[in-house]
């Protein structure tokens, strides 16, 4: 990273425990006289951070002084000093957090790390309401003009959110909410089933689904489905007591139902349910009959005569593209790519690599599923992954790595850590252009055959766009009737299918054909209205896919500026920043898969 540090001596350091505070020259710009936010803290690898929990009391008190601070500052100055020092505190505990957080999902199992998290979990509400009392005093101060001026007016719409989503009356929602997902999160991550002879969980079973051989891909499918089968009882429970806690939250604070709330809670400003509703529709309109064409390809393909759920994750008769290399050899290879794409990732991954920023191969124990998050004290990305080799441990080092080097390209950027951070319709345009940026660097992960993952790459991408936008307004119908039981919330899944995914046929499975799939997706649990930001920045990243094949040097130049932006602003801000259509206006989609359309001859 290039970075000249010096130490601090122990008595000038800050209230850090997580390593050593320094002075630095970072990014090649002098950083002496910066906050504690802009100089950062050394980073070590990440398995030698020392985690140490944080005292909460003294927590709370340090934000209760900065509060009492801000309520009697006499100049701006004074007032910016107290909210710095508020950031200070806060990015350490984000900080304790994220190492607990990232060594529990490493391991579910381990009982000191899974006890950190309930810690947490139990701690966090009360946390929140201490952020909303600043949020209210910042915003009711004669300094909110300056603040606005130096940090935008996003920040304040943050804090004007966190008081309507938070409040001492839904503390103990929040803890059970929290403990619902950590239940969720340990019968997803204990879940196995027997596939000839071996106890496989569900990353393990992908791979056989990908066979070549059709008899094993249905032994695999329905081995897959038994898996769900078994743990739906217990996800049914859990699910049913997220709605209802998350329902009774949103009643509680004043809104109709969870729908608004949840909408907050993701920092929606710019747009209702009602908005997105012509998204859903340009989607059934234009993006469910070319996946319907491209799925009768792919059965033409594979010399088939029906297709059936089992053939679906297989694109050829000779196998999808597989890596040609184990985790080290792709991570090494990974680092030239990023290298030589541009001076900006080269440095990323460099540094990715230096602190090994990684968990990626699947294990025992271990959450399902992938994540990238920020250790903010250290402007550092971590990614986690489950390699199970298939070209989904390349897309991991992709699509993570487009989320990493976005956060790590604004926090050169952004004053503070809140605004680094955009919300995932912006920020899963980091992500998914990042995969569509590395196309020309595919051989040197799948030798001949990489023009074949190209072509299977973008197709799949539209392709997924439909079952997005399903999960989106499934999770919309469970909301406006939180009183659904688990049959009649099969029943609606079962009849949005059949609109957004024509195609599908689950060969008799009795859980699927009743509705059962939808139980996969972690996000109906863990994040809600989340997954239909996929589809949404998925057109983000074709209209960069469009632009970098007529000028990528230009096209460069918009996409790192929109990673160095962060979320310094609004969501339509940040399209219209960066040359990009709103996706929410009728008639966008068409104008946007115009060039994909032609490139895939549809």
């Amino acid at each position: 990273m290039g970075r000249e540090c010096k130490e601090i001596p122990p008595e000038k350091r800050g209230s850090s425990q997580l390593g050593p505070a320094a002075v630095c020259k970072i990014w090649g710009t002098d950083r002496k006289a910066a906050s504690f936010w802009e100089r950062g803290t050394i980073m070590e690898k990440f398995a030698d951070l020392q985690y140490v929990r944080p005292d909460m009391e003294k927590v709370f008190a340090r934000v209760s002084g900065d509060i009492a601070a801000l309520k009697e500052a006499k100049s701006y100055e004074e007032f910016k000093n107290a909210y710095m020092d508020f950031v200070e505190a806060d990015t350490e505990l984000e900080t304790a957090k994220t190492v607990a957080h990232i060594r529990n999902t490493i391991n579910l199992l381990d009982s000191f790390y899974e006890g950190e998290m309930a810690y947490f979990n139990s701690q966090m509400p009360k946390y929140g309401i201490l952020k909303k009392e600043m949020g209210e005093v910042i915003v009711a101060s004669p300094f909110k003009g300056e603040m606005e001026k130096e940090f935008g007016s996003i920040l304040l719409q943050n804090m004007e959110a966190q008081k309507q989503i938070s409040d001492e009356c839904i503390v103990d929602d929040q803890v059970e909410e929290a403990e619902l997902v950590n239940q969720y999160m340990k019968t997803q991550a204990a879940a196995t089933v027997d596939f000839r002879g071996e106890q496989l969980g569900t990353y393990g079973l992908l791979k056989h689904m990908q066979s070549t051989d059709r008899t094993e891909r249905k032994a695999a499918f329905e081995a897959w489905a038994k898996l769900y089968a078994g743990i739906a009882p217990k996800l049914d429970e859990v699910y049913d007591g997220l709605v209802k806690v998350r329902s009774g939250m949103a009643k509680k604070l004043g809104f109709e139902s969870f729908i608004p709330m949840g909408y907050l809670r993701r920092r929606r400003f710019d747009y209702t349910a009602k908005d997105l509703e012509v998204f859903r529709k340009q989607v059934r309109e234009i993006i469910v009959p070319a996946a319907k064409e491209l799925y009768e390809r792919q059965k033409e393909a594979l010399g088939i005569e029906h297709l059936y759920y089992y053939d679906e994750s297989l694109t050829s008769p000779d196998g999808n593209p597989v890596p040609v290399g184990d985790k080290e050899y792709l991570v090494g290879e990974a680092q030239k790519m990023y290298r030589e794409l541009s001076k900006e990732s080269g440095e990323f991954f460099d540094f990715m690599i230096e602190h090994d920023l990684f968990d990626l191969e699947s294990k025992h124990g271990k959450r399902a599923g992938g994540y990238c998050t920020t250790l903010p004290l250290y402007h550092a990305p971590f990614i986690f992954s489950n390699f199970n080799g298939t070209d989904a441990d390349v897309n991991v080092l992709t699509h993570e790595a487009g989320h990493a080097f976005a956060g790590f390209t604004a926090a050169k950027f952004q004053k503070i850590p809140e605004l680094c951070h955009s919300t995932s319709e912006i920020a899963e345009i980091h992500s998914m252009s990042m995969e569509l940026w590395t196309y020309p660097w595919m051989e040197k992960f799948f030798g001949d055959r990489a023009e074949q993952y190209r072509k299977e790459h973008l197709a799949d991408a539209l392709m997924k766009i439909p079952y997005m936008v399903c999960v989106d307004e499934f999770q919309h119908k469970v909301f406006e009737n939180p009183e659904m039981t688990a049959i009649e919330r099969r029943a609606v899944w079962s009849s949005l299918e059949k609109i957004y995914m024509p195609w599908r046929d689950y060969d008799g499975n009795e859980f699927l054909e009743g509705g059962g799939f939808w139980m996969q997706k972690q996000h109906i649990f863990l994040y809600p209205f989340y997954y239909v930001d996929y589809a949404m920045a998925q057109m983000g990243a074709f209209e960069f896919y469009t632009k970098m094949k007529e000028d990528r040097k230009a096209a460069w130049a918009d996409y790192y500026k929109l990673c160095a932006a962060g979320g310094s602003m609004g969501y339509f801000d940040l399209l219209k920043y960066s040359g990009l259509h709103k996706v929410l206006d009728d008639g966008s989609v068409k104008i946007i898969m115009k060039g994909v359309f032609e490139e895939l001859g549809l």
